[in-house]
């Protein structure tokens, strides 16, 4: 019968474990840097994120512009796009 190991610092989440745990252990100045270090962390995932967003819908608007260009029928431009037809109407 093959053994199986598993790794407790990153199986089943014991390394989240271990990082909490370590966390208690922090002094008030070291908890409010972690803190202030992760808000900027995660403000910076959300711009990011977002920017990721905004690029994909300028990306399909300009596919959209495109194929009116070419007049591809709005109802077509809109399965190739995911834009709704009334969308693709106002470009």
């Amino acid at each position: 019968m093959k053994s199986i190991f598993i790794n407790p610092f990153t199986d089943f989440g014991f390394k989240k474990l271990f990082e909490k745990a370590e966390m208690a252990n922090y002094n008030k100045n070291e908890l409010d840097s972690y803190n202030e270090s992760l808000k900027i962390y995660r403000d910076l995932k959300n711009v990011v994120d977002y920017a990721f967003v905004e690029g994909k819908m300028e990306g399909k608007i300009e596919v959209a512009i495109a194929a009116k260009k070419m007049e591809i029928p709005t109802k077509d431009i809109s399965k190739l796009t995911g834009l709704s037809e009334e969308e693709i109407e106002k470009l």
